[in-house]
């Protein structure tokens, strides 16, 4: 559960419980995914969910936070223009961000805040559009992108579920990667299927699963 305007500590295990066996295991996530590219590197990855309520944003801030720690410069921006929740998760202001960026199209530089962990920055949604699938599938959000991959070692996309709308099918052939988000417990393996399906008709790259919510054997020390 995350608390409005906390700061990225109360919200996130991984900066307030790092020695904690969660936490250990977002930095094997990050170690798995910078293995998984050594062939194709990541500049750019997308994370999505079937539905909503599976952890997929603070998955994503989490993961960057490892991967900030690791001595990348990380960008997390927030594509889910329907539910945005990274400004909750980072304890940071929504007045400005995504959308300002795409429909500004200015020179100058773009709305990004630091987040409190050294390397990290994050670029709120903004406002919220009309159209938000309309808006992620711009020659300008094109344009964005490519613009953030030259900025940051790598940029973390949050986007809305797959199943429920289209937005991450729009998104996800112009990134490197997809990492698709279930919960134990909560998420049907038909909207697993689905959401694999879609991505794949679109021929996205789906890096890897993330499992939330897997009760841990007892008896392991790590």
């Amino acid at each position: 559960m995350t608390t409005p305007g906390a700061s990225p500590e109360a919200n996130l295990i991984t900066l307030r419980d790092p020695g904690s066996a969660v936490a250990e295991a977002y930095r094997t996530l990050r170690t798995n995914i910078l293995f998984s590219s050594l062939d194709r590197p990541l500049h750019t990855l997308l994370v999505t969910s079937t539905a909503p309520d599976e952890g997929k944003s603070t998955t994503l801030a989490n993961l960057a936070v490892t991967m900030a720690q690791a001595e990348q410069r990380v960008l997390v921006v927030d594509c889910d223009l329907r539910r945005p929740s990274l400004h909750t998760l980072f304890g940071l202001p929504n007045e400005r961000g995504l959308t300002s960026a795409i429909l500004e199209q200015a020179e100058g530089p773009l709305p990004v805040q630091g987040s409190g962990v050294p390397g990290l920055s994050v670029l709120t949604s903004g406002p919220l559009p009309p159209r938000p699938a309309d808006l992620l599938g711009s020659r300008r959000m094109g344009a964005l992108i490519e613009r953030m991959r030259s900025e940051a070692d790598i940029v973390l996309f949050d986007t809305p579920p797959a199943v429920a709308v289209t937005d991450a099918a729009v998104l996800a052939p112009r990134v490197d990667g997809v990492l698709l988000v279930l919960q134990a417990g909560h998420t049907r393996r038909d909207r697993a299927r689905e959401a694999r399906q879609l991505l794949e008709k679109v021929k996205a790259n789906i890096v890897g699963v993330v499992l939330n919510g897997a009760k841990l054997e007892r008896g392991y020390s790590y």
